[in-house]
């Protein structure tokens, strides 16, 4: 009898996952799920269904998304959907090619009252504060649900061979509306940094000295949090598996969401996304050819073609990604002996229109006619953007000196930004080096990235991927191509320090000492391939049948 129950429990019929960033690249959650997807594809083929919001129009498609009207035996058209929700089914333009449902949410909204109602009264979730976000969120959520379920009758899978998988607390409702309208599907919530921790981090408040101190629930009310910080435990609380990305985050959730994960999951990489060497070289050479030239417009210099290429990228917060810790870090480059170096920081921000100056410069070969100037596309909040205002302070103080310049590259890299034109990860190879010193960060797929691509990178200890690199390998970019820097809440003079002199001693390195490095990062990679980490996911899929048995009982 036991036997008969644990085949049951791995009888997976229909696997679904959504998330706000199923064919919509907006941060690493994108590169989480289009990454996994191909692993994931080759367990269970057309048992997989990715879940995403169809936020596109016919003069802006998703160019993620290939529509494919027969797939799921033409459910497209004849789900049965209240609200006014639609759905387009397709592939995901990726490894894998992955079946995807575009779900289209825009008649929930006048729902939503009467469901916050609900959820209260099952599960005691407060939208009473809602604000912002919350409400987009929550009405995609409900209709992921609803076509879940519609999606798992329509294919006539059995009650209990659904599996459905939330990320983030932009899902969290639509978890809790799924196991009121269909209870025998068992449910898993995964965190990929929650929402109160995050924020904790952004009003600038010291997460670690004191981090034993805080409680969730108090600091959700301090910080305007409630509605978010009240659904995303309650989601956690109430899946029949909760995992975090991280040993990090795995802490950070049992001291302010009160709960342990059951799984911790971490992220893996798919090698697929880095081209092969021939490919490579030519990357390397035109994205680097393209950069300089740029820089050159931009900073009124000459760049040779030895020149340190160092960059950061990911999410626009300044204090959690290390952005500022990067930008100090440069400031000691001075008294380090460093040739030249080009930082770039490539960080989405609130973007106006392209430099018609540097347009026009690079046009026509010649310099901006304000050079130096840092940024290549002009912004709508230039006068308090904090990455602007911080190099304007630095180059008007005269702390940046002729030895390092840093070039602001604001947009989304897509490879039709207007200025760069190169995606990102046809950009990666043609860098020297990159860094992330991350102040408040659960896994840190850029870092992964970048090693992935044979680039070496400096990362903290306040990093998911940093603590992986100090559990399994020596600590150096020689050793591994990635050195972890250790951050506090009081040692910022000094981890800004260690920086500089990382970049110093790698700039001044022979070529063969580099490619040894280079070669190292590559390496590292390796043992982050999704093969090795999906396994995390499969425990996870186990303990959600087993405790969705439970329950049911």
């Amino acid at each position: 009898m036991q036997n008969v129950r644990r085949q049951s429990r791995d009888n997976i019929e229909l696997l679904m996952e959504t998330s706000w960033e199923v064919c919509n690249k907006i941060g690493g959650i994108y590169t989480v799920l289009s990454t996994k997807a191909r692993v994931l594809q080759e367990k269970f083929g057309e048992k997989l269904v990715f879940i995403g919001p169809d936020v596109w129009t016919e003069s802006n498609p998703s160019p993620y998304f290939v529509e494919r009207k027969t797939l799921l035996k033409s459910c497209g058209s004849k789900l049965k959907l209240p609200y006014g929700i639609t759905i387009r089914v397709g592939r995901w333009n990726i490894p894998g090619s992955p079946q995807v449902i575009l779900v289209k949410f825009d008649g929930v909204y006048e729902h939503l009252n009467e469901i916050f109602g609900k959820m209260w009264e099952l599960y005691g979730v407060n939208s009473m504060n809602a604000y912002g976000d919350y409400h987009e969120g929550c009405a995609f959520a409900v209709a992921s649900a609803i076509v879940m379920n519609a999606l798992a009758d329509f294919l006539k899978v059995s009650p209990e061979g659904v599996t459905a998988h939330f990320n983030e607390w932009t899902t969290a409702m639509g978890l809790l509306y799924l196991k009121m309208i269909h209870p025998e599907a068992a449910t898993l919530f995964t965190t990929h940094a929650t929402s109160i921790g995050r924020s904790i981090c952004g009003n600038g408040k010291p997460l670690y000295d004191y981090f034993t101190g805080y409680n969730g629930d108090q600091m959700a009310w301090e910080l305007n949090m409630e509605a978010k910080h009240s659904l995303e435990k309650t989601a956690a609380h109430q899946a029949d598996c909760f995992t975090a990305v991280s040993e990090i985050t795995a802490r950070e959730c049992e001291q302010l969401l009160d709960i342990r994960p059951q799984v911790v999951t971490p992220n893996g990489f798919e090698p697929d996304f880095v081209p092969d060497s021939a490919k490579y070289a030519k990357l390397r050479k035109h994205a680097r050819k393209h950069l300089l030239e740029i820089s050159s417009a931009l900073k009124g210099k000459k760049f040779s073609e030895d020149t340190l290429i160092v960059a950061t990228s990911g999410r626009n917060e300044y204090r959690n990604k290390g952005l500022d810790l990067f930008l100090d870090s440069l400031v000691r480059l001075e008294k380090k002996g460093v040739k030249d170096v080009l930082a770039l920081i490539l960080v989405p921000a609130w973007v106006k229109e392209t430099s018609a100056e540097l347009l026009s410069a690079l046009s026509n070969n010649i310099e901006v006619k304000e050079a130096p100037d840092f940024l290549t596309h002009r912004l709508n909040n230039e006068s308090y953007d904090s990455v602007t205002c911080r190099i304007n302070s630095l180059e008007g103080e005269g702390k940046l000196k002729d030895n390092v310049s840093v070039v602001y590259v604001p947009c989304y890299l897509d490879g039709n930004d207007g200025i760069v034109n190169i995606s990102y990860y046809d950009l990666l190879p043609a860098l020297d080096m990159t860094v992330f010193a991350s102040y408040y960060e659960p896994w840190g797929y850029t870092p992964l990235e970048s090693v992935a691509f044979g680039v070496p990178t400096i990362t903290s200890d306040k990093s998911g991927f940093g603590q992986w690199i100090l559990s399994h390998f020596v600590n150096a970019l020689s050793a591994c191509g990635v050195k972890v820097v250790g951050r506090s809440d009081s040692n910022y003079s000094e981890a800004a320090d260690e920086i500089a002199n990382q970049i110093a001693r790698y700039s001044v390195q022979t070529p063969t000492e580099k490619k040894e490095a280079r070669e190292a990062a590559a390496a590292t990679s390796e043992k982050a391939d999704w093969k090795f980490f999906i396994s995390a996911y499969y425990d996870a899929f186990q303990v959600a049948a087993k405790r969705r048995d439970e329950r049911q009982k």
